[in-house]
């Protein structure tokens, strides 16, 4: 028979290299609902794509000649290594979410790098597991309850995804198979409202502690991991927390920068720097210990940002003048270091600086 295997070969694979910048070609697009797709993604060269199920790729797309790079979880899991996949929700004003709906069809390439990122339950081994998300927080949630299926794994996971109408619930039909070919894993749904085309009968309104009970009776001796927007992750640990829940057993991921605290003095250390921001013109002031991103924040300033933890590479910008200490988890390579480029969220100013930003 002539064509593409149906199968390609492990045999001559090499790994994927998480150091570099790789090239991904798009192999396919799945609508998973109205303002939401997965693309399932395959690397250009031969190579098996290994990660841990909850980590991300730090993805880059040039719009209007500039470079913009974003954190997308992997909501494959690891157990399919031939391809990648991530699901994006398109957000109003998002540059490279929308990029991605209207020109990632089959065939494109995509430059991304990693796995990234320290939230994956493979890190906090349990034998049950409470698995929370809101809206498009499902995905790193998802890749764990596909990789449990995948493997039959005897652990007890119970699901509850949180979306505003039935319409919005991501990975439905697939959530639903998940739970209905294993003992081991169950679903639910609260939605805050009707959808246009279906009325809910299930838990309406937000998650609490009272549908959380029957949803999860044992929930206080389950390992829990959390994500969705700020508000809800706020909410989720809030309402943990007051329920007596062991918050050392409590994991959330988040790419979403939440408004600093405000500086308090430290004792004999009243040092500050100027920070020239030379596209806007502006110069603030940052104290020693103090990121220039939150330094920024608290002037008022919104920069580029998103994971806040070094890993992400989209508060990058170049510095013109001056050093910084910089302690960075990966979100920056060797090459644009060398090109005297920093990320604003992990450094801290040893002296006064001018930043092309």
């Amino acid at each position: 028979m002539n064509g593409a295997p149906a199968f390609r070969s492990l045999a001559g694979h090499r790994d994927w290299d998480d150091a570099a910048d790789q090239q991904l070609v798009c192999k396919q697009v799945q609508q998973i609902t109205s303002d939401v797709a997965t693309f399932v993604l395959e690397p250009a060269e031969p190579r098996l794509f290994r990660h841990d199920p909850g980590q991300h790729l730090v993805v880059a797309v040039e719009i209007d000649g500039r470079e913009i790079e974003r954190c997308y979880t992997i909501s494959s899991p690891p157990t399919r290594p031939h391809l990648v996949a991530i699901t994006v929700k398109r957000v109003p004003g998002g540059p490279v979410s929308n990029w991605l709906h209207d020109h990632m069809t089959p065939g494109a390439v995509l430059r991304a790098r990693g796995p990234l990122g320290e939230f994956s339950m493979v890190r906090h081994p349990a034998d049950k597991y409470l698995f929370l998300s809101g809206g498009s927080g499902v995905t790193p949630l998802m890749s764990m309850t596909r990789t449990l299926h995948d493997l039959a794994s005897p652990v007890d996971v119970v699901f509850a995804h949180s979306a505003r109408t039935p319409d919005d619930i991501v990975f439905r039909q697939e959530l639903a198979f998940l739970a209905a070919t294993s003992e081991r894993i169950r679903v639910s749904h609260i939605c805050e409202a009707d959808g246009p085309t279906e009325r809910w009968d299930g838990h309406r309104g937000r998650l609490t502690t009272d549908v959380l009970r029957q949803i999860a009776p044992d929930f206080l001796d389950r390992e829990a991991f959390v994500c969705g927007p700020a508000g809800y992750m706020k909410a989720v640990r809030l309402m943990l927390a007051e329920a007596g829940f062991p918050m050392d057993h409590y994991h959330q991921e988040s790419f979403t920068i939440t408004p600093p605290e405000p500086v308090r003095a430290v004792p004999g250390v009243d040092e500050s720097f100027s920070v020239e921001l030379a596209r806007s013109g502006l110069t603030i002031e940052c104290a020693a210990g103090t990121s220039v991103l939150d330094a920024a924040a608290r002037s008022g300033i919104s920069l580029p940002s998103s994971c806040g933890q070094g890993m992400c590479g989209t508060c990058k910008a170049t510095l013109l003048k001056g050093s910084v200490d910089m302690q960075h988890n990966g979100g920056i390579r060797p090459r644009d270091r060398a090109e005297q480029k920093i990320l604003l969220c992990c450094s801290k100013p040893l002296e006064d600086l001018v930043i092309d930003a």
